[in-house]
């Protein structure tokens, strides 16, 4: 339901039942890919203690839950521990059931870097890998609808204020390939953010680490999700940042690009240190790269030298990949012998490896 101007959204306490206005960090915890809501440190306490005596993960010593820290939840998986010397020596704990999607934010601060160009062609190629991809689009211009043709009837909007599934407001677009729309109502959204103690994680809340596709088998979901992300630093890029694992960063082949990189690492090392939120820098893809200009091989060098490995291959300067959008077509169906296309490709390789659902961290 939607929340009017002058009412406070409230939630309902997983504990006593009553409905209230979260105005404090510690009254939303995140319990098993959802966020559950706490009116009182007296709730929180009866939440901690539900299942009495339990086991501990490390030791196998049986005790009472009696602190936070004894007890965490990642991914579905609840662990405990009977003392801060048990935590500290796990590890990691495997997930049961099938793998959470990978997420995959493309992300710079600064515009004209071909963060839609890559979002799209990034998604096409990994959905034509055989990997079921949901595109989200998380920038109120709209423009990864404009690239492929669509216009969603409900939006990103919808799935952030309004609680719809992903699954209902997703386009099926291609095979493997499904998109979530935006357009300018994302700007309201921004105010219902705003307006919640977890504001940042709103869009991990509402997504969740598995996400159901429409009219599939039971328990199927996506297997990566790719976020486009608006070019700025804003609540909502705030939560794609929290919602990501891994971030990919294009960076045009000009000076004033390279210097918008050290502002991109400040942003990711925030969300890290301030939000809590471990998502890694997956690559920095030069985008622009004209082999004929001196510009594009320095900063090419730069790239390299500052980044090493995590230097994606680059995308070449393309004429297909700026007339693609104006056919409603990817490169790999538009073009698919250019360079853009063998880019494209080439960077879907690169990122193939780091989508293997790995463990889950629990220490740290």
């Amino acid at each position: 339901m939607e929340t009017s101007q002058h009412e406070e959204p409230k939630s309902t306490c997983e504990v006593c039942q009553r409905s209230f206005v979260p105005r404090f960090r510690y009254q939303v915890r995140e319990e098993g890919g959802r966020y559950v809501y706490i009116c009182s440190q007296t709730c929180q306490r009866r939440l901690l203690s539900g299942p009495g005596r339990c086991d501990c993960s490390v030791c196998g010593t049986s005790f009472e839950l009696e602190y936070p820290y004894q007890v965490v939840v990642r991914d579905g998986v609840r662990a405990y521990f009977c003392t801060t010397e048990c935590r500290a020596r796990l590890t990691e704990l495997r997930p049961t059931g099938p793998a959470p999607a990978r997420r995959i934010a493309v992300f710079n601060h600064k515009g004209g870097t071909g963060k839609t160009t890559t979002a799209v062609n990034l998604a096409a190629g990994l959905a034509e890998s055989g990997r079921r991809v949901l595109l989200v689009d998380c920038d109120g211009q709209g423009n990864v609808g404009a690239s492929l043709g669509i216009r969603g009837e409900k939006t990103l909007y919808h799935v952030l204020v309004q609680g719809a599934s992903a699954a209902e407001a997703a386009i099926p677009v291609r095979q493997n390939l499904d998109v979530l729309t935006s357009n300018e109502l994302l700007a309201s959204a921004e105010l219902y953010l705003a307006q919640r103690p977890n504001r940042d994680r709103i869009l991990r809340e509402r997504l969740g680490d598995r996400i159901a596709i429409a009219d599939s088998p039971e328990a199927a979901g996506y297997d990566v999700v790719v976020l486009d992300c608006a070019p700025a630093l804003s609540l909502m890029n705030q939560n794609a940042l929290v919602y990501a694992d891994g971030v990919v960063v294009p960076v045009a082949c000009d000076y004033l690009s390279l210097i918008g990189v050290k502002q991109v690492l400040n942003t990711l090392k925030g969300v890290r240190e301030h939000l809590r939120h471990e998502v890694r820098l997956l690559g920095v893809l030069p985008t622009f790269f004209d082999m004929r200009n001196r510009i594009s091989n320095d900063a090419l060098k730069a790239l390299h030298k500052r980044f090493g490995e995590t230097c994606l291959p680059p995308v070449r300067i393309n004429t297909r990949l700026r007339e693609a959008p104006s056919a409603r077509q990817t490169i790999f169906e538009y073009a698919p012998e250019s360079n853009g296309a063998k880019d494209y490709a080439s960077l879907v390789s690169a990122l193939d490896a780091t989508l293997v659902p790995q463990a889950v961290r629990m220490a740290g």
